[in-house]
C-alpha cells in the first residue's frame, strides 16, 4: 500500500515511538474527515470510504472493501472518525515503514482487525487477506505461523500475536543497530583520512 502523491495525508507527522498523530495532526484530520462527511453524520458510507481510499492510496477496490468491512465493527455500515484515525495511523506507519511498531504498539487493536471472522484467533488464510496492511510478505506467513503458533491449532490467538509483534521489533531493532554500526564504519576511515591529511 502506497500512498499516492500530493494527497493531504503526505502532510501529517506520526511519532516513530508511538505510531500517532499529534493533537494538532489529529485535529487537522478531524477537520478533513468532516470534509468527506457530506451527509453530516459523523460517519462515511461505503461509498465515500472507496473514494477516499481510491485517492489517497494504490490499493485495489476488493482491499478497500476488506478493510472498510473490517474497520466497520458495529456492522452499520459506516466507518466513524475512530476507526477512520486508526486507518490513517496504519497508512502512516506503512508510508513512514513503522508497520511493525505500529503493530507493537497497538496489538491488541490489530489483533481485532485482523480476526475477521470474530473467532478470538487469526487463521492464516486471514491473515494471508490482510497482510497487505502491514507490509507482510506472503512468504514469511508460513513460517510466522510455524514459529508462533504454540497451541499447535494452525491458528494465532492473543498471546501468540503479541509474541510474533515483539520478535518484529526485536528483529527491527537489531536490522537498525547493524545499519548504523556499518555507517559509523563506513565514515571512520574518512576521519581517519582527514586527521592524517591535517
Amino acid at each position: 500500500m502506497k500512498l499516492r502523491p500530493k494527497c493531504f495525508l503526505h502532510f501529517l507527522c506520526l511519532d516513530k515511538i508511538y505510531c500517532l498523530l499529534s493533537v494538532r495532526n489529529a485535529r487537522a484530520l478531524a477537520y478533513y474527515f468532516h470534509l468527506l462527511d457530506v451527509h453530516r453524520k459523523n460517519a462515511l458510507n461505503d461509498l465515500q470510504f472507496y473514494h477516499f481510499l481510491h485517492y489517497v492510496t494504490d490499493l485495489r477496490k476488493d482491499e478497500i472493501m476488506l478493510v472498510f468491512d473490517l474497520l466497520d465493527w458495529d456492522g452499520k455500515g459506516e466507518v466513524g472518525f475512530d476507526e477512520f484515525y486508526m486507518l490513517v495511523c496504519i497508512i502512516m506507519s506503512h508510508e513512514n515503514h513503522l508497520e511493525k511498531q505500529f503493530m507493537y504498539r497497538h496489538s491488541h487493536h490489530v489483533f481485532e482487525l485482523l480476526d475477521i471472522d470474530g473467532g478470538h484467533t487469526i487463521g492464516l488464510a486471514e491473515f494471508n487477506a490482510t497482510r497487505f496492511l502491514f507490509n507482510i510478505k506472503e512468504e514469511d506467513l508460513s513460517r510466522i505461523f510455524k514459529d508462533f503458533d504454540i497451541s499447535g491449532d494452525e491458528q494465532l490467538n492473543y498471546k501468540e500475536f503479541k509474541m510474533f509483534t515483539i520478535f518484529c521489533i526485536d528483529r527491527q531493532q537489531r536490522k537498525q543497530k547493524e545499519k548504523l554500526k556499518k555507517q559509523e564504519l563506513a565514515d571512520k576511515p574518512a576521519t581517519d583520512m582527514q586527521t592524517t591529511v591535517v
